[in-house]
């Protein structure tokens, strides 16, 4: 008798798929971000610019282009959590594919003002995006995952002699 030894999922670790995966997902919010940014600047009749993304101080809620950048942000995390769940469709990952875009963004933001971010809005912006893009893409994977799995009646149909 032929023992059964297949998983649902594979869970072996590809060190080449995860890579792969974290590049996409950056260059993709990125691009969505960078998009959804030149829309917004367009409303606001101002220059694009890359220092609405990477300039911390352009975070803040006294005019309409400060407000327009924080609304940016927070339709990109609903945007990256729709990617993640496209690109990596795995509820335990979501967390993690958060935290490295998040982390990576303050790294380059530390990088492109040469100073480290220092006002309360931009951390705030932050972990309310990371958080938002937490939740909304797992709750998107956890559907996904606990969708039933369809069973064909053909196998029953047919009389199997063990």
């Amino acid at each position: 008798m032929k023992k059964l030894t297949g998983t649902f999922r594979n869970t072996q670790w590809d060190p080449y798929l995860l890579v792969a995966q974290i590049v996409a997902m950056q260059a993709l919010l990125y691009v969505s971000l960078g998009t959804i940014m030149y829309v917004m600047d367009f409303f606001a009749e101002a220059n694009h610019t890359l220092d609405h993304i990477f300039e911390y101080h352009e975070i803040h809620v006294t005019d309409l282009g400060g407000r327009l950048v924080i609304v940016a942000f927070i339709l990109n995390s609903l945007v990256g959590a729709g990617l993640l769940w496209f690109v990596v469709r795995r509820t335990k990952l979501c967390l993690d594919f958060s935290f490295t875009f998040h982390f990576t963004h303050l790294v380059i933001c530390w990088w492109y003002n040469e100073a480290f971010p220092s006002t309360i809005g931009w951390w705030m912006l932050n972990a309310v995006c990371a958080a938002l893009m937490c939740v909304c893409s797992e709750f998107l994977c956890l559907k996904t995952e606990l969708k039933e799995i369809p069973v064909g009646y053909t196998a029953l149909n047919n009389k199997v002699d063990l």
